[in-house]
């Protein structure tokens, strides 16, 4: 199939509705999981644990869109990239429900408590926080609102919250001295930001709007 082809299939309208069906998988296959009763001896850790990293991956493969676009000449791509960084927030945000709910019994002293004392779950709490105004700005209203240069040096946050998000992985592995797959997701992260800082000059460059 044709690159031209590929941009045209890409840029269908209904490509994002396949997307967002796409993105729901994930969560629904953990919703009949939980019904049938195949979340394992610890269905609210099983379910913590999994939204958390589908929040990494998504975040990842949002990252992935520029440097795919390029290489691959698929400039369509990019018509999926903010509904990407949504979906990374939706999860992100199902990760802390499920924390909180499941884990804390959403006893909110207990929540602060343990935000302050555990240094993942700090970081994981700022990760979030900084991930909040990205998705509430992914949107053509608040682009034209804020204008395409402030816009773009918000959603340069999306790196700091990539490295936030590493962290709170890793820490939380480390205790269990398990760190395997956490070095398979720093690897990727590093490619991706390399890339960028390539393309630009240099890490510093990454955080200015040209």
């Amino acid at each position: 199939m044709q690159l031209s082809r590929v941009n045209q299939w890409l840029l269908r309208p209904w490509g994002k509705p396949v997307l967002w069906l796409l993105c729901a998988l994930p969560v629904m296959h953990l919703v009949y999981a939980a019904f049938a009763d195949r979340l394992g001896a610890n269905p609210a850790q099983k379910l913590i644990l999994e939204t958390g990293e589908w929040t990494l991956r998504w975040l990842w493969l949002t990252l992935a869109i520029s440097p795919l676009r390029e290489l691959a000449s698929l400039p369509a791509l990019l018509r999926f990239r903010r509904s990407l960084g949504v979906t990374t927030f939706i999860y992100a945000l199902l990760h802390f429900v499920c924390y909180a709910f499941l884990d804390k019994g959403l006893v909110i002293d207990d929540i602060i408590k343990d935000v302050l004392k555990r240094n993942f779950i700090f970081v994981g709490m700022a990760a979030l926080l900084f991930m909040t105004p990205l998705a509430l700005t992914s949107f053509n209203a608040a682009i034209r609102a804020m204008g395409g240069r402030n816009w773009q040096q918000l959603h340069k946050l999306v790196y700091l919250v990539a490295l936030l998000g590493l962290l709170h992985f890793y820490w939380k592995r480390a205790a269990k001295n398990d760190t395997g797959e956490v070095m398979v997701y720093a690897v990727i992260l590093a490619v991706l930001l390399g890339w960028r800082a390539m393309r630009k000059g240099g890490f510093k460059a990454l955080w200015q709007v040209r």
